[in-house]
């Protein structure tokens, strides 16, 4: 275990996109199964999730975060309220948008190569 922390923090950007897929891939199931009403798994949905989470979240906030804090280094509390308005501002729209917009290209790509209309 020590050895893949070691790998991780050797590699950050490899554990950012994990860590995205990951919770994207783990929040639709936890949302599923709470707020679902049925008892079945939509594995599809989920997997249609975690892409979009590897494919656009994860890259897009490592590189944001990071030219944030090259922009406004430090972490006073001014700094840090900054930083937040800004993320506020200008990131959580755009990802907000990617993430329906995603979701949705994937689902017309789905239905286009397998045929399945009961994706929408």
């Amino acid at each position: 275990m020590r050895r893949l922390w070691t790998v991780f923090k050797a590699h950050p950007y490899i554990s950012n996109v994990l860590g995205y897929t990951t919770l994207f891939a783990s929040a639709d199931l936890i949302q599923q199964s709470v707020l679902g009403k049925t008892t079945n798994i939509d594995w599809y949905q989920t997997g249609r999730v975690a892409t979009v989470g590897f494919c656009f979240h994860a890259n897009f906030n490592y590189h944001w975060l990071r030219a944030l804090e090259r922009a406004l280094p430090g972490g006073g509390a001014k700094m840090v309220t900054a930083k937040v308005v800004l993320d506020q501002l200008i990131a959580a729209p755009l990802t907000i948008s990617a993430f329906y917009i995603g979701t949705w290209h994937i689902i017309r790509l789905f239905i286009s190569l397998f045929g399945w209309d009961s994706a929408c």
